[in-house]
C-alpha cells in the first residue's frame, strides 16, 4: 500500500507538470536493475568475453550467484581511462545516486572495481567529468565482489548519457554491475550562460559567490552548462552559512554586484531541449536587505522560438519587501509563450543580487496553433510542425487509463490477500489446539534429540529475531526508512540475502555506504525475547543445572500484574522452596518465600509465538552472570506455558532512580531520596558488565535501557526485558499502524534505517542508558522532538552532514562521561567502544 501511495503521489506531481526538482525525493532507479534501460541502450568501450558484455552490467540486488557483469577486455589504466560503460537515458534526467557491484559468481570468480568515474553527456557529444562539491573526481568503489555500494551525487547530473569508467589496479580484472538512481529531468533546461558569480567582501570575510559546479565554460561569463542553480539545493536566508557540508562561505548562492553592471541588471539567457510552452520561471533570490541583498527589482524576458528572438517581451516586477530578510521563491509568469530559449535581464534592487535556484514550468513540448503567431502570408496547416500530436495525447491517455486499472487490480489482490491469511490463521488456530497437548517429556525429547537439529531451527529464524513474547511486535526496520524522503524511492530494492538465512551484513559491525541490509522483506514479528542471537555458538539443550526442571504451579503466590502483551502476561508472584532450584548459586538464601517474575504465555497464542517462547527458555538457561536476569524454572508440562526468573526488590532502574535527587545538589526537601554520582557509575559499570557477557557469547539485546534494568540490594543492577510489556513505558515504544513498535529513542541510526542489529547497536543504546542514568531519568531521550522528528533526526545521522541532533549533556555530568556517551553515538559503528572498553573506562572512573 505504501508503493502504491507513492506511485499515485508521483502521478499526481507529474500531471501538475511541476518541474522543480527535489534530490531528496527523486531517487528512483532508472532501470538497469529492472530491466526499463533495454539492452541496446547499455554500450561498453570493450568486453572480456561475450559472457560478460555490456547488457550483463546491471546490478541485481535478487541475482543470488552474484554470476553476469560487464568486463572489459583491458584493465582500466589510472590515467588513461579508455574502458567504460555507457548508458543512455533516451532522454535528460536528474541523477542523484549511483550503485556498483561487482561479480562473484558464487565465489568462483573475484572481480570489482575498487575506484572509477563518472563521465556524462546531454548531447551524445560533449562530455563532462563529474566532480564532487570539492572538486574530487574519483569515487570509491567496491572493496569486495559482493556487496552493493550506493554513492550519492553531489552535486547531482543532468544528463541523458552515462559513462562509469573504472579506475583500479591494472593487475586486477575489473567487472562492475551498476544501477543509476533519479528521476525525468522535466525542466527541459540544458544550459544557462551569464556572468560570473563574483566576490564579496564583508567585515573583512570573503563570500564566494561563484557558481562552482558549473559544467560549462567559465572565464568573465559562463557558458553552455548547467551547475548550482539547477542542482535542487536552496540557498538558507543567511547567505554566510550554507546547508552544504565542509564548504566555504557563500557556497550556496551565486551573486553579483551592481558596480560591476553599468546597466544595472544581468542578463541570463537559457536553452532548452526542444519548443516548450512556458507558463511561468521560479528564481531562489536572497533578501538579506540589511547587508545591501535584495531580490530583483526587475525582471525582463524575451523568447525565442525558431532562430530569431521575438520582439515582444514579458515584463514582472516583484513586491519590494524591507521587513523580511528570508529568502523566497520569486515566480515570474512567462505567459504560455512558445520558446526553445529564454533570455532573461533581472535589474538591481540594491548593492547585491543573490540566486541559488532557478526553475522552469511548462506545458508539453508540442506547439498549439491558437497560441502560436503565424508568419506573414501563411495559412493554417502550412507549416505541419505546428500541430498537436493528437495521436501521442491518445497514446498518453491510453497508457493512464492501464496504470489505473493495474492499481485498482493491484488494491483488490492486496485485499484478497488479506481476507484470505485471516482464513489461513483461524484454520492453524484449530489444528494447534490439538498440538498443545503435548507432554513436557515429549518436548525434552524433541530438545535434546540433537544439537544440530537445534541449531539449524535458530538459524532458518529471520534475521530480526522476535524481541518479547508478551510485547507487541517489532517493526520491519523498512517502514520506518521509507519515511525518510531519500528512501522513498528506493524500497523496490529487494534483498541481497536470502531472508530465511542470518545474513553476515547484520551480524558484523561494519557500516559501509549504503550497505546491502535487509531493507524490505522481514517477517513481522509474532514477539519473543530481548536477546537476539547472531552466532550460536554454543549448546542450547538442557543441562544438569536443573535450569528447565518442571516447578510446582501450587508454589506460586500472585502478588501483581507487571505488564502484559500481545501472546501473554507477566507477573510478580512469591515462589515457596525456590532454593531446591538454585543450588548451584544461592546457598546462603534462607527458606522464605522469594519474589519472581513469571512470564506467561496465553493459551490462544499460535504455533510461532509457543515456537519462540519455549526457544527463548533454551537460550536464557545457559545465561550466568550476576548481572543478568536468570531464569530459575519453567513450567511446561500443561498450559499455560511459564518462565521463573529472578525479580529484584527495587524494582526496575528508571522508577528507582526517579524517585531520587543527585547529593550535592543543593537544599533538598526534607526526606527526600538521594543518591551519589559514585553509585550512578557504578550502576553504569554493572550494566556494561553484564552486556560485556552477552556480546562476549555473540547475543544482541536490542532493547537495552534503564526501564529494562532491575535494581536489588546494595544498588546491584540485572539487566532484563520487561519494559515493552508494562503500560507504563508505553510511550517510550513508536507505534506503526497501531500493531508494530520500536524503542526509536534508544536505536542506532543503522538499526532504524537499515535493520541492523548488532553489538555495536546495543554500544548505542547503552550511551542513550547512561545519558538516562546521568539524568536520574527526569526526562525522556530527545524528550524536545516528536517521534517524527526524532526519525528524522536518525536520517540525518546517515545523511552525515554535520546537521544530526546529539542528546544534550546533563547538568553535573563530566566531560569525560559525557565523551564516552558520544564515542558510543559514532556514526560509524566501528568507531563504537566494545563493551569490554565501556567496562573497563567505567572501572576507571570510579577510581
Amino acid at each position: 500500500m505504501f508503493q502504491l501511495r507513492q506511485y499515485l503521489i508521483f502521478l499526481l506531481l507529474v500531471g501538475a507538470v511541476n518541474s522543480q526538482v527535489i534530490p531528496g525525493v527523486c531517487r528512483y532507479p532508472l532501470g538497469m536493475t529492472g530491466g526499463q534501460i533495454l539492452d541496446e541502450d547499455i554500450s561498453a568501450s570493450s568486453q572480456w568475453s561475450e559472457s560478460t558484455a555490456a547488457r550483463y552490467g546491471r546490478l541485481d540486488f535478487d541475482d543470488g550467484d552474484g554470476d553476469g557483469a560487464w568486463c572489459p577486455d583491458h584493465m582500466a589504466e589510472p590515467d588513461s581511462l579508455k574502458q567504460f560503460l555507457q548508458i543512455d537515458l533516451r532522454t535528460l534526467h536528474f541523477l542523484t545516486l549511483v550503485g556498483t557491484q561487482g561479480r562473484h559468481a558464487d565465489g568462483v570468480g573475484n572481480e570489482f572495481a575498487q575506484r572509477y568515474k563518472i563521465k556524462y553527456s546531454r548531447d551524445g557529444s560533449r562530455w563532462v567529468s563529474w566532480r564532487d562539491r570539492q572538486g574530487r573526481q574519483i569515487i570509491d568503489g567496491n572493496k569486495n565482489a559482493y556487496d552493493v555500494v550506493l554513492k550519492d551525487l553531489e552535486p547531482p547530473i543532468i544528463a541523458r548519457f552515462v559513462r562509469f569508467m573504472p579506475v583500479t589496479d591494472p593487475s586486477m580484472i575489473v567487472c562492475m554491475r551498476v544501477e543509476l538512481y533519479g528521476c525525468e529531468w522535466l525542466d527541459g533546461l540544458v544550459s544557462y550562460s551569464a556572468p560570473a558569480g563574483q566576490q564579496m567582501t564583508l567585515r573583512a570575510q570573503k563570500f564566494y559567490l561563484n557558481d562552482t559546479v558549473y559544467d560549462g565554460a567559465v572565464s568573465y561569463s559562463m557558458t553552455e552548462g548547467l551547475g548550482q542553480l539547477t542542482d535542487g539545493s536552496w540557498g538558507l536566508d543567511d547567505f554566510t552559512k550554507s546547508q552544504v557540508y565542509n564548504v566555504w562561505p557563500g557556497y550556496d548562492y551565486v551573486g553579483w554586484t551592481n558596480a560591476s553592471f553599468p546597466g544595472g541588471s544581468v542578463e541570463m539567457t537559457f536553452e532548452f531541449d526542444r519548443v516548450r510552452n512556458f507558463t511561468s520561471m521560479k528564481v531562489h533570490c536572497n533578501n538579506m536587505y540589511t547587508l545591501g541583498v535584495r531580490i530583483f527589482r526587475q525582471a525582463i524576458c524575451y523568447f525565442r522560438s525558431e532562430s530569431d528572438w521575438e520582439p515582444n517581451s514579458v515584463s514582472f516586477k516583484p513586491k519590494a519587501d524591507n521587513i523580511s530578510p528570508s529568502a523566497r521563491f520569486v515566480t515570474v509568469s512567462l505567459g504560455n509563450h512558445m520558446a526553445s530559449a529564454i533570455r532573461c535581464r533581472f535589474a538591481f534592487n540594491d548593492v547585491w543580487m543573490m540566486f541559488s535556484e532557478i526553475s522552469f514550468q511548462s506545458d508539453k513540448a508540442e506547439y498549439n496553433n491558437s497560441l502560436v503567431p503565424r508568419k506573414r502570408n501563411q495559412t493554417p496547416g502550412d507549416d505541419p510542425t505546428h500541430k498537436i500530436d493528437d495521436s501521442n495525447t491518445r497514446i498518453l491517455v491510453g497508457c493512464l487509463v492501464a496504470i489505473i486499472v493495474i492499481l485498482l487490480a493491484i488494491i483488490i489482490i492486496i485485499l484478497w490477500r488479506q481476507v484470505w491469511q485471516k482464513m489461513l490463521e483461524k484454520a492453524s488456530r484449530r489444528i494447534l489446539d490439538d498440538e498443545l497437548t503435548t507432554s513436557l517429556s515429549v518436548q525434552r525429547e524433541a530438545f535434546s534429540q540433537s544439537h544440530s537439529s537445534l541449531s539449524s531451527d535458530i538459524e532458518s529464524n529471520s534475521t530480526y529475531e522476535r524481541i518479547f513474547p508478551m510485547g507487541s511486535d517489532y517493526l520491519e526496520p523498512s517502514q520506518l526508512l521509507r519515511k525518510l524522503p531519500e528512501f522513498q524511492a528506493t524500497e523496490n530494492l529487494a534483498m541481497i540475502d536470502d531472508p530465511s538465512e542470518p545474513s553476515t551484513a547484520h551480524s558484523t559491525d561494519e557500516v559501509p555506504h549504503y550497505a546491502e541490509a535487509d531493507i524490505v522483506s522481514q517477517d513481522v514479528a509474532g514477539g519473543a525475547h530481548s536477546y537476539c542471537v547472531t552466532v550460536v555458538n554454543m549448546p542450547l539443550s538442557p543441562g544438569r543445572d536443573g535450569a528447565l526442571e518442571e516447578f510446582p504451579r501450587e508454589r506460586l503466590t500472585f502478588k501483581e500484574k507487571l505488564g502484559e502483551g500481545q501472546f501473554g502476561e507477566v507477573h510478580l508472584c512469591e515462589a515457596e522452596a525456590m532454593q531446591e532450584f538454585m543450588k548451584d548459586d544461592c546457598s546462603d538464601i534462607n527458606d522464605e518465600p522469594m519474589l519472581v517474575a513469571v512470564k506467561t504465555l496465553r493459551e490462544d497464542a499460535n504455533k510461532n509465538a509457543r515456537n519462540d517462547f519455549l526457544k527463548e527458555i533454551r537460550i536464557m538457561s545457559r545465561l550466568r552472570d550476576p548481572n543478568i536476569i536468570r531464569l530459575l524454572a519453567v513450567c511446561v508440562e500443561s498450559d499455560p506455558l511459564c518462565m521463573i526468573t529472578e525479580y529484584m526488590e527495587n524494582g526496575d532502574l528508571n522508577q528507582f532512580l526517579s524517585r531520587h535527587e543527585l547529593q550535592d545538589e543543593g537544599v533538598l526537601a526534607a526526606g527526600t531520596a538521594t543518591i551519589s554520582y559514585c553509585i550512578l557509575i557504578n550502576m553504569a559499570s554493572q550494566i556494561a558488565s553484564g552486556m560485556k557477557y552477552l556480546s562476549s557469547l555473540n547475543f544482541v539485546h536490542r532493547d537495552l535501557a534503564t526501564r529494562n534494568c532491575l535494581v536489588g540490594a546494595n544498588n546491584t543492577i540485572k539487566i532484563a526485558d520487561f519494559g515493552m510489556s508494562r503500560n507504563l513505558y508505553r510511550g517510550d515504544y513508536y507505534r506503526i499502524q497501531g500493531r508494530a513498535v520500536l524503542p526509536i529513542r534508544w536505536m542506532s541510526w543503522e538499526s532504524i534505517l537499515l535493520g541492523k542489529f548488532t553489538m555495536a547497536s546495543d554500544v548505542w543504546a547503552f550511551g542513550v542508558t547512561l545519558w538516562e542514568i546521568v539524568t536520574l531519568c527526569k526526562e525522556q531521550p530527545y524528550t524536545q522532538f516528536t517521534d517524527e522528528q526524532v526519525i528524522e533526526n536518525t536520517g540525518e545521522f546517515f545523511r552525515d552532514q554535520s546537521k544530526q541532533v546529539y542528546l544534550l549533556k546533563p547538568a553535573c555530568c563530566p566531560d569525560s562521561v559525557y565523551s564516552l556517551m558520544l564515542n558510543c553515538w559514532k556514526r560509524n559503528a566501528k568507531e563504537r567502544p566494545t563493551f569490554q572498553e565501556i567496562h573497563s573506562t567505567l572501572m576507571e572512573y570510579q577510581v
